[in-house]
């Protein structure tokens, strides 16, 4: 059994290496906050994704129905789409070590 958790581990570490992250950053308006949510994703994302990453950043003032649709309640509210699983991310995102574990960029140290 050890030897299927093995392999199914490093097949998953090949994978997050080589999957594309399709992202949605839900901002409200030109705010300090928004301002910030997007330098700081686009900061982990150029870090950590080296350029396998496709980043929207919608204004829910200006595409109010994008909002609703994916039921955006609260911003700056980061989606990750893709790779599955949907990831959900409110703030300004400047939890590096949060945001990385979210996505599965890095080990949960606390959660191994």
């Amino acid at each position: 059994m050890a030897g299927n958790n093995t392999a199914k581990f490093e097949l998953r570490l090949r994978s997050a290496r080589t999957d594309k992250y399709v992202l949605r950053l839900y901002i409200a308006g030109a705010s300090a906050r928004s301002s910030r949510a997007v330098a700081n994703i686009k900061q982990i994302c150029e870090r950590n994704l080296n350029g396998r990453y496709d980043l929207e950043v919608i204004d829910i003032y200006q595409r109010p129905a994008l909002a609703r649709g994916e039921q955006i309640v609260a911003a700056p509210t980061l989606i990750k789409k893709l790779p599955a699983p949907l990831r959900r991310f409110i703030g300004d995102l400047s939890d590096t070590q949060r945001i990385l574990v979210g996505m599965d960029l890095i080990a949960n140290e606390a959660n191994p």
